[in-house]
């Protein structure tokens, strides 16, 4: 992966690639999850994996050193409870694996089968080990893609997916019969379905082509999270949402009924979107809460936040981190919020920074309009009451305290608290000079021809003024 970065902890529609297996397994039934980790690797995965589903489910066991899948699985058996009869064996680095591919391995348990084998057939199989079978299709064994000698080997389709289901007694005295006599000096732990068919106890289970894709480059990720995101996507489809195509929706999100999203549109992290919503082209929503009915138009960002039922923002608007937008509020282009909350029916339509402030109910705010709420040390606070009109290109100079039905002229600069029911105006009186225009004009008409002229001559251009007769 070329990153300091574990690989297993790479984002895949907003999760790292190894809560997909274990989610997986926890849905099959797995009482318990041992995972097996190098030792520079451990503290962040069980850190990861114990906050996502907690210390009573997740083991974490180190093996150190490498020496293959064969001893990480030894390694891993010793996570186990002693009273674990059956394992399923999985990879941390297969996130399109589904619950129901684990219930049909996990299946062959209600038969005489002592493992059961997960394969797939694939047009290209470069790269996997081939499944191995007799002339009764009896599976013998694996032989890895880097021991292939055999030309017939390397031809056969089907593969190992490395998924197994297994009683942990057998698997004890498979493993302890491994050798490393191979072209990587490893462990495999592929050589078990050898020892397992001769005992006439393998049985293979055909599984779906993506519960095969693992992860070894960023090429592969983003192949990985393609896949992710339009299972995302068809999932919301069929529960009654309209998805453009190249919508990016993360797995933790969660979408209500009749929402439409237009193309291009991500959602980020823990993003809810209610019942109803619009969310159109372009926008980026990262753990938002947004309620019913809500549109938010082209091109907006809403952070950390939380949009009310009924409001309106876009397009270009930008709504950061803390921001609480109550039910009908309004925020057109290019107003930002950060911190504020802006209670119902509020409205501010137009080129407006509203930061770390609290807006009444029916209050407008005019274009133009900043909360200076930084003095290049501390944050301060604007607080506006209910029905108050705020004038165009008004600069708020918190902390600043504006009561119920206050109005601000425009162009005001405020920097006392306005009582309620107060016209506040907060500019230089206006002077007008009669007649005074045109002189103006000539004068500054005046200047210019003469600094044109002074450039000219500076260069060296000729002058253009008629001469004199002699």
């Amino acid at each position: 992966m070329k990153s300091p970065l574990s690989k297993v902890l790479h984002p895949v529609a907003g999760r790292p690639l190894v809560y997909y297996p274990v989610a997986a397994a926890r849905a099959a039934g797995a009482a318990q999850v041992v995972v097996v980790t190098s030792a520079k690797d451990k503290g962040a995965i069980e850190q990861y994996l114990v906050g996502a589903f907690g210390a009573d489910l997740i083991r974490i066991r180190v093996q150190d050193p490498p020496r293959g899948t064969g001893d990480a699985a030894r390694i891993g058996l010793e996570g186990l409870d002693a009273s674990a009869e059956r394992t399923l064996i999985l990879y941390g680095d297969v996130p399109l694996l589904e619950q129901t591919d684990l219930a049909r391995l996990a299946a062959t348990a209600q038969t005489e089968t002592e493992l059961g084998l997960g394969t797939c057939r694939l047009r290209d199989p470069h790269g996997y080990g081939r499944i191995l079978r007799d002339t009764h299709g009896q599976v013998l064994g694996i032989v890895e893609q880097k021991d292939l000698k055999d030309p017939a080997h390397a031809a056969i389709a089907e593969i190992n997916t490395g998924l197994y289901a297994v009683y942990v007694s057998a698997l004890r005295s498979a493993l302890a019969g491994l050798s490393n006599d191979n072209a990587q000096g490893e462990y495999y732990l592929t050589d078990i379905v050898a020892w397992f068919s001769s005992r006439g106890r393998v049985q293979a289970v055909d599984l779906s082509e993506d519960a095969t894709l693992g992860v070894n480059d960023r090429a592969q990720l983003c192949e990985v999270e393609d896949r992710m995101f339009a299972r995302i996507a068809r999932r919301h489809r069929l529960a009654g949402s309209s998805i453009a195509s190249g919508v990016r929706i993360d797995d933790a999100v969660s979408i209500g009924s009749d929402v439409t999203l237009h193309a291009n549109v991500q959602l980020r992290g823990k993003t809810e979107v209610g019942d109803g919503s619009l969310i159109d082209v372009g926008c980026v929503l990262e753990n938002a809460r947004v309620a019913g009915g809500v549109t938010v138009l082209p091109y907006s960002v809403v952070a950390d936040s939380e949009l009310g039922p009924g409001c309106q923002i876009g397009p270009f608007t930008h709504v950061r981190p803390h921001s609480v937008l109550e039910a009908e509020v309004k925020l057109g282009n290019f107003v930002e919020t950060k911190a504020t909350r802006l209670r119902r029916g509020a409205k501010a339509n137009h080129l407006s920074y509203l930061g770390d402030g609290d807006v009444g109910e029916n209050t407008n705010i005019g274009a133009g309009t900043i909360f200076c709420n930084y003095d290049g040390f501390a944050k301060h606070k604007t607080t506006i009451g209910r029905d108050v009109f705020i004038g165009s290109d008004s600069q708020l100079i918190a902390p600043l305290n504006i009561g119920d039905g206050a109005y601000v002229a425009t162009a005001s600069s405020v920097t006392e608290d306005v009582p309620a029911d107060a016209l506040a105006i907060g500019r230089v009186r206006q002077n007008n000079k009669p007649g005074y225009a045109p002189p103006l004009r000539a004068r500054l008409k005046a200047a210019a021809v003469a600094a044109k002229r002074a450039s000219g001559a500076a260069a060296g251009e000729p002058s253009h003024e008629p001469k004199r007769q002699k």
